[in-house]
């Protein structure tokens, strides 16, 4: 074969040089796009609005089951022959005094004597006589949980106090079975299927609820209803996250959920008490999950998820409806460039056992998983210990909830100057702090205040992982790595209610364990890199991008610097 002389040679490769700068310069890239439809116009704030139902899901099916079951913490046997006596008299007459406990009296056993000879005769009561477990049932105080729970009709109390704990753990066993499912079907089928059926579960498995008549049934129901949680909110975020530019991809992902997730947990606890009896808790909560099947109407499919697939023409069709709602005209040429100029890798199909694949995605995913446990054992631990403060139990979870909004405004606007690493860093120190100090506070107000900056702490690192691990995934495996993510910390809750049931043993332990993961978490969420100011993943090469040159002491770089580097 004949060989070109050495200036043809040269004169080849500065040609072909020239049209790959030429190609390089005139592509297109799918952000860019995006930016030509209207970074943030009336379509971007229609989408803002959207998640609110779903938001509004999310805290239907999580803390539905916690009002369900609650239980007053002040109860006592119920004597059927002292009926007519008031209630300080029965408790006087009939119960042990018991000074470890809060009421004052024995909360599982009752003086076993004939009540009837003992009210003809007017006796007081004597401490020598023989005690009894409760045979009758319980009296609880009304003032505290003032309706009927599941918990005060079946007895889940004295011996069987391990229920509600036993119940919610199943709730998550099924999240993790539904995190597995929805997060395959994100990947296979789309986000918006995947909210569909998440939100399904959740409606089917609460109205099933209201059926129960023991605890194995509950619980059954209640992993149905695990099943919804939390990808019925967690595939619209990342809808609307997909969406956004990465200009406005903090405030907007921070803001949804800071507004309508802490409305409608604020809001929650007044609902509980409107519907006033377990089964109609249950329907109130399950009954407006059914509402998605509406979400095909007015919420969009993932364009990227679409580009994923190969199905660049469907992607392009949602950018031109984006830009006609924002009265934005796309210029054909561009369009047309970028279906020419594709990323070749947009049609790449990896399943999820690809992160473990790459060693340096593999190590960086398996720390965001064990912050992000940690993080929800946290959170999700302060949530059950809201009955131990010594307040209202009422007012106490909407104080707490408050947090929610004022963490996440904090998140939205100084996520991309202090970066994912060192705000995540700093609020697990604090969450480990005032689990620690509430250790040692001596009144119900202490006590609140001390939960509420715990609270407010943890819910911000929960709200910068979030999306720092989205920002962590390529395209093709977005959903499923986040529905793993998630999964990982449905595994985690599901150790978390009998963290708080050890409070029963030795008081304020839970608190210490809480304290000492968050101080863990802490230190293991330094090792993995800031994805501040940079555009979202889209092959697994872009995200080998963000891992290079990744220093633990580093702040997120501005946004021109990054895309001049890159």
């Amino acid at each position: 074969m004949a060989t070109l002389p050495k200036s043809q040679e040269d004169t080849a490769a500065n040609i072909q040089k020239e049209k790959n700068n030429e190609a390089h310069k005139d592509k297109v890239e799918f952000e860019d796009l995006l930016s030509s439809a209207g970074e943030l116009g009336t379509y971007q704030i229609l989408m803002f609005f959207a998640t609110f139902p779903f938001y509004t899901f999310g805290v239907f099916s999580y803390y539905g089951q916690l009002f369900m079951t609650e239980v007053s913490p002040n109860h006592w046997c119920w004597i059927p022959e002292l009926e007519n006596l008031t209630v300080v008299e029965r408790m006087d007459l009939a119960i042990p005094k018991d000074n470890s406990s809060r009421l004052g009296y024995s909360r599982c056993t009752a003086y076993d004597v004939d009540w009837k000879s003992v009210l003809d005769s007017g006796q007081k009561p004597n401490y020598t006589w023989n005690t009894v477990p409760c045979e009758h049932g319980w009296e609880f105080n009304k003032s505290e949980i003032p309706y009927s729970t599941i918990s005060s009709e079946l007895g889940w109390v004295c011996e069987k106090d391990n229920y509600q704990a036993t119940a919610q753990a199943i709730y998550f066993v099924g999240s993790v079975i539904g995190g597995l499912v929805v997060g395959w079907v994100s990947d296979r089928f789309g986000r918006l299927p995947a909210a569909i059926a998440s939100n399904i579960f959740g409606c089917i498995g609460g109205v099933l609820s209201t059926f129960a008549q023991n605890f194995v049934q509950f619980a059954v129901c209640r992993l149905i209803v695990g099943m919804s949680y939390d990808n019925c909110m967690m595939m619209a975020y990342l809808i609307v996250l997909e969406y956004v530019s990465p200009k406005y991809k903090t405030i907007f992902a921070n803001l949804t959920s800071g507004i309508f997730y802490t409305v409608a947990v604020t809001a929650l606890p007044w609902l509980i008490l409107v519907c006033g009896h377990w089964k109609v808790i249950s329907l109130a909560m399950s009954l407006p999950l059914g509402l998605v099947l509406l979400a095909p109407f007015y919420m969009p499919e993932s364009s990227r998820w679409l580009l994923s697939k190969g199905r660049v023409d469907e992607a392009v069709e949602k950018i031109i409806t984006i830009g006609r709602i924002n009265k934005k005209q796309i210029p054909p040429k561009m369009i047309e460039q970028f279906k020419l100029t594709a990323n070749v890798n947009s049609n790449e199909t990896h399943s999820f056992l690809e992160i473990f694949k790459r060693p340096s995605v593999r190590n960086v995913f398996i720390y965001t998983c064990l912050v992000y446990m940690s993080c929800v054992i946290v959170f999700d631990g302060l949530i059950r210990s809201i009955g131990n403060l010594n307040f209202d139990f009422f007012v106490a979870f909407s104080v707490v909830s408050v947090t929610e909004f004022p963490s996440l405004i904090l998140v939205a606007f100084t996520l991309d100057i202090v970066g994912r690493r060192w705000l995540t860093f700093s609020m697990l120190i604090v969450s480990c702090l005032f689990c620690f100090i509430s250790v040692f506070a001596y009144t119900g107000l202490q006590s609140l205040i001390c939960a509420v900056v715990a609270r407010f702490a943890v819910n911000a690192s929960i709200a910068a992982l979030t999306q720092w691990a989205v920002e962590l995934l390529p395209t093709s495996v977005r959903g499923s790595g986040t529905s793993i993510l998630h999964t990982c910390g449905y595994v985690a809750s599901v150790l978390s209610p009998y963290i708080v049931y050890l409070n029963v043993y030795i008081d304020g332990l839970p608190l210490i364990i809480l304290s000492s993961i968050s101080a863990i978490a802490a230190f293991v969420s330094i090792l993995i890199p800031e994805t501040g100011n940079r555009d979202l993943p889209h092959t697994f090469s872009d995200v080998d991008n963000i891992y290079k040159d990744q220093k633990i002491w580093q702040l997120p770089r501005p946004r021109k610097e990054i895309l001049r580097s890159e």
